[in-house]
């Protein structure tokens, strides 16, 4: 007779690797797998009766901005009840290390909630941070290329960096990546960031490089008109660095460039040849990010989501507003700004050909904190197993779970996470895949999804029968 802490019965596991499902028990002790398979000479103080249900790795949110939400909501139920146990922050450029607010910086820093009192001059002032707040998830840091402007080039973001100053960003970011940031992202599409040409960002991507395991990650220049000119444009900072590139929500926006996913995935397999490529999507076909007069035209529709100058008009669409007001878009946004939008811009063919991909991963891109989110926040991940893989059988449930699992960890040189394997840390999933669906829309976005009934972190229990618990068990994992 063994004996463990947890003993998960009968369910089906879907082990992270991309492999088809297999009938097994699961044993877990001291916060890690300990035996997988039919065991029945187990016995444990905890005994979950999964028949009938999926047990899969926690889940790996690759692409969030939840730098600030794991300090100020530690409980992190937008994720929890989503199956995801580890998110990956610090996204698009801007981090909450090594970063200090000043006044005057422009978009994204007035996107995500919480920029405004940062003031973590290093990664290690962070991980202290977060290891004190104790979230109900794990998480991993990259290094914002916006942020480290800020650090260097204080507000004067609208030139590219000198010289010196890419040095200097070179060596903040060095110091950033060996303190464990799990690698540096650019917002390049961004006021902060579009006037730093590729010769600046291939100089810090190669720092990247020297640091194994780490990853460059972009939220490239233009993902509208220019979008093909800007997977050229990754793909050679990527290739000319030698880091190993993930380019961040890839996407055609705007009617004009639907279906030009034929070609930049085609230029992305082209390129995996010879160099190291992945990239993340998220589940819907409107984005959502600072209002900005740039975006305007190639949203059909824009819906306003927050404004400082005007709060009364968050979760209003913006040709409405323009309307009350006798104005076009344009002068509607200026009003409103600072301002956050979701802007329903994309092709839902171009999203299906672009998650079947086998390089791609699942990525929320939530914004936490904001009047009205985009339901992505709390969404994204029950929403690909519900709509994509049950309801119209684009992935199989063992591709989908290999994408939000093992292919993340792989990526993101995340240890011993990612697969249900003995040894392996026990953050876990438990789902009905026959009930598993996204229930926040654009009109109600903070709403729980159905069907996750069990979510396990390091081996506690942060989900217990659909409803979360009070145990936080996550912690700052360095790359």
């Amino acid at each position: 007779m063994r004996k463990c802490d947890l003993l998960i019965k009968g369910g089906t596991v879907i082990d992270g690797t991309g492999a088809p499902g297999f009938l097994a028990d699961v044993a877990v002790d001291g916060g890690r797998i300990c035996a997988v398979g039919q065991l029945c000479e187990f016995r444990a103080g905890h005994v979950i009766e999964a028949t009938g249900q999926v047990v899969a790795p926690g889940f790996i949110d690759v692409h969030t901005h939840d730098d600030w939400a794991v300090l100020q909501t530690p409980d992190m139920a937008c994720k929890i009840t989503q199956g995801v146990t580890t998110v990956i922050a610090g996204n698009c450029g801007i981090s909450a290390a090594p970063f200090r607010f000043q006044s005057g910086l422009p978009a994204p820093f007035n996107v995500v909630p919480g920029m405004e009192i940062a003031d973590f001059s290093t990664v290690e002032l962070y991980e202290n941070a977060v290891n004190q707040a104790k979230p109900a998830v794990n998480v991993m840091l990259l290094a914002g290329h916006s942020a480290l402007r800020a650090q260097v080039m204080g507000t004067d973001l609208d030139r590219p960096a000198s010289e010196a100053e890419i040095g200097q960003m070179a060596q903040v970011l060095d110091q950033a990546l060996a303190q464990g940031a799990c690698g540096l992202s650019s917002g390049l599409d961004y006021p902060a960031a579009f006037a730093a040409p590729t010769k600046e960002m291939t100089r810090l991507a190669r720092v990247v490089s020297h640091h194994p395991g780490r990853v460059y990650t972009t939220h490239m220049r233009d993902e509208g008109d220019g979008v093909v000119a800007s997977v050229r444009e990754a793909l050679e900072t990527g290739k000319s660095s030698g880091a190993r590139l993930v380019i961040s929500h890839h996407k055609c926006a705007g009617q004009a460039n639907f279906g030009k996913s034929i070609e930049t995935l085609g230029m992305i397999d082209a390129a995996r040849e010879t160099q190291d490529i992945g990239f993340d999507v998220y589940p819907y076909v409107a984005s959502s990010t600072a209002l900005i007069e740039r975006f305007l035209p190639s949203a059909k529709e824009i819906k306003v989501i927050w404004s400082d100058a005007h709060p009364e008009q968050g979760g209003r669409m913006l040709d409405d507003i323009a309307e009350d007001w006798s104005v076009d878009r344009s002068e509607a946004a200026r009003r409103l700004h600072p301002a956050g939008a979701i802007y329903f811009d994309m092709d839902e063919g171009d999203l299906q050909r672009i998650m079947a991909h086998p390089l791609a991963m699942i990525g929320s891109d939530g914004l936490p904190g904001t009047q009205k989110p985009h339901p992505r926040l709390w969404g994204t991940f029950p929403r690909v197993l519900g709509r994509y893989v049950r309801e119209l059988n684009l992935l199989s449930l063992a591709q989908a779970i290999h994408k939000m699992t093992g292919l993340s960890a792989d990526t993101f040189g995340i240890k011993d996470r990612g697969f249900v394997r003995d040894g392996y840390v026990a953050d876990l999933v438990i789902f009905d895949p026959h009930s598993v669906l996204d229930k926040a829309d654009y009109d109600d976005p903070e709403v729980p999804s159905a069907g996750i009934n069990h979510v396990f972190v390091a081996g506690e229990e942060a989900m217990k029968d659909g409803m979360p618990t009070s145990s936080r068990a996550g912690q700052f994992l360095k790359g």
